[in-house]
């Protein structure tokens, strides 16, 4: 699973989420791209659900671009634990995503392969997509 090195801060604080993406939204990689219409946080672990179902689709054709990456640390406290006494420890990791942001790209297929294997990724995904092609 995808997960950074190392990170200045173990535990980050929430924030906000407002606005829509500025960076990765057009399709610079591959031919074709998943995009995100919604905000919300996608896990390391639906990051690689989504990977696999792309690729169980394409069967080996084409090359696939995963364009986005979890580095954001999200906290848990134990179950049936009492309120107080600190913040939780670090679960897992997730991406933040705005709308606009590209997910994955791929290339080396034709539209109608494409289409199905990002309708079956975005089925992994908690985000609502949909699926963009280059600006040619």
């Amino acid at each position: 699973m995808l997960m950074p090195k190392r990170t200045k801060f173990r535990k980050i604080q929430r924030g906000r989420m407002g606005g829509t993406a500025l960076r990765g939204t057009e399709v610079s990689f591959g031919e074709y791209g998943l995009k995100s219409v919604d905000v919300g946080k996608i896990t390391s672990r639906q990051i690689e659900a989504a990977r696999v179902a792309i690729n169980r689709k394409v069967k080996r054709g084409g090359k696939l671009w995963i364009r986005i990456f979890p580095d954001f640390a999200f906290t848990k406290k134990p179950a049936e634990t009492r309120q107080g006494s600190g913040k939780g420890n670090p679960e897992g990791f997730v991406a933040r995503i705005k709308p606009g942001r590209i997910l994955f790209e791929i290339a080396g297929v034709d539209k109608e392969l494409a289409q199905i294997a990002f309708r079956s990724a975005s089925n992994k995904l908690p985000v609502k997509t949909k699926f963009v092609e280059i600006n040619k």
